[in-house]
C-alpha cells in the first residue's frame, strides 16, 4: 500500500519521521484496560502501511506491557520501517509515582527497553519526566554513552523546562523535545518553544486532541472506565467541565464550516505550528487513525488559527492541564553540576 504520510526532519541531527506518529500509550493503560493484542497490531501494521512509521511507547505504560506489544508487532520485517520512541524515567513504588534519572538506573531501563521491544537500538530515548535531584548533565552523559554505544540513536527530554533543554543540549544535541500542546494547552509556547527551535530541536505534541475532549467534548467522559486516570484531571472535573464545553460547541461550529470533524481541526491546528512540529495523536481504532490522518489535510488561514485560539485561549480554559505539576516542565529545573559533585 502506498504512503500516504508524508515525511519531515525532527530536529536538526538527522531523524526522519512521518510528518504525524501514532501514540500507543492508551493500547496498555491509563484509558481504561488494555486492548486486544491481535486488535492493536493490526492497528499498528495498518498506520506503517499507510505512513504512520514514528511509534511513541514508555516502559511506564503498563507498566511494560506496551512496549511488548510494539515488540510483537515489529516482527517480520516491519522494525525496519519504522522510527522506534520509548522512555524511561518513571516509576511507581509503593503506589506513589518516582522520577529517576540516575546513571545506573538510565542504563538499567535502556537494556530493559530493548529486551521488551526485542531490538538492538532505540531511534528515540526520551527522559519520561525530569529528576529534579540529579543534574541533567549526569543524566545526559549516560545518555551520550548509549549513543556512542549504538543502543540509542538520538536523544529527548519530555516535560522540562528552558533552562533544562539548555544545559542537556550542552552536553549532547537534543533531537526532540515531547510536551503536551494543544488548542487548550499552550503554555509551552512563551519560551519552550522559541528555545527547540533556537537549538534545532524538533517539538512533539502528546496529547493534541486534549486526551479526547477535541473528539467528543463534554461526552468523553461517557467513554470513560474505571481506571481511567482522566477521571482525576482538573479539566474533567464537572463543575469545569460545564464551562468547557462552550470551547467544544465554537470549535464545532468552525469544523462544520470547514467540512471536516471537531478532532481534524484542532489536530490542523497542531500541524499548522511549523515544520518542525510532529504531533502523536493516539487511538486505538482504525477509524481514529484513518480520521486523525485526513487532519494533515485540513488547510486553515491565519485568520481561522486565530479564531480557533481565541475559543481556547487561557482565560476561556477552567482547570489546569494536569492534577500534578511537580512532574511537569514548570518544575523540572535540576541541581547545578558543581553543587552536586559536592554533596558527591
Amino acid at each position: 500500500m502506498a504512503s500516504i504520510v508524508k515525511r519531515m526532519k525532527l530536529g536538526s541531527q538527522g531523524l526522519d519521521v512521518s510528518a504525524q506518529g501514532l501514540g500507543c500509550m492508551g493500547m496498555s493503560a491509563f484509558y481504561g484496560p488494555p486492548k486486544s493484542e491481535e486488535d492493536m497490531i493490526t492497528l499498528i501494521h495498518h498506520a506503517i502501511n499507510i505512513g504512520i512509521t514514528f511509534l511513541d511507547t514508555s516502559d511506564f505504560y503498563g507498566p511494560h506491557t506496551n512496549e511488548i506489544l510494539l515488540g510483537k508487532a515489529l516482527k517480520g520485517g516491519m522494525r525496519e520501517k519504522v522510527q522506534l520512541a520509548t522512555k524511561f524515567g518513571i516509576k511507581r513504588v509503593d503506589g506513589k509515582i518516582e522520577v529517576r534519572g540516575d546513571p545506573a538506573y538510565v542504563r538499567a531501563c535502556c537494556e530493559a527497553s530493548l529486551k521488551r521491544l526485542d531490538v538492538e537500538c532505540i531511534d528515540l530515548y526520551y527522559q519520561h519526566r525530569i529528576d529534579t535531584s540529579v543534574p541533567i548533565e549526569v543524566t545526559m552523559g549516560e545518555l551520550k554513552k548509549l549513543v556512542e554505544e549504538g543502543k540509542i540513536k538520538y536523544i529527548g527530554l519530555s516535560e522540562a523546562s528552558s533552562a533544562t533543554i539548555r544545559r542537556a543540549h550542552a552536553v549532547h544535541p537534543i533531537t526532540a523535545i515531547q510536551m503536551e500542546w494543544s488548542l487548550w494547552s499552550r503554555d509551552i509556547e512563551e519560551d519552550i518553544v522559541p528555545t527547540c527551535r533556537e537549538l534545532g530541536i524538533g517539538i512533539v505534541p502528546y496529547s493534541p486532541l486534549g486526551r479526547g475532549f477535541f473528539s467528543l467534548g463534554p461526552k468523553v467522559v461517557e467513554t470513560y472506565y474505571e481506571h481511567d486516570y482522566r477521571k482525576d484531571l482538573p479539566r474533567f472535573q464537572p463543575e469545569n467541565l460545564e464551562h468547557n464545553k462552550y470551547i467544544f460547541e465554537r470549535v464545532s461550529e468552525m469544523a462544520a464550516r470547514k467540512g471536516c470533524t471537531t478532532s481534524q481541526l484542532a489536530l490542523a491546528w497542531v500541524h499548522h505550528q511549523g515544520g518542525d512540529v510532529c504531533p502523536i495523536p493516539g487511538t486505538s481504532k482504525i477509524n481514529n487513525l484513518n480520521q486523525n490522518i485526513a487532519a494533515l489535510s485540513v488547510k486553515l488561514t491565519p485568520d481561522e488559527m486565530a479564531e480557533l485560539e481565541s475559543f481556547a485561549s487561557a482565560e476561556n480554559v477552567k482547570g489546569e492541564r494536569s492534577w500534578n505539576k511537580v512532574y511537569s516542565w514548570e518544575n523540572s529545573d535540576t541541581p547545578l553540576l558543581s553543587s552536586w559533585k559536592t554533596v558527591e
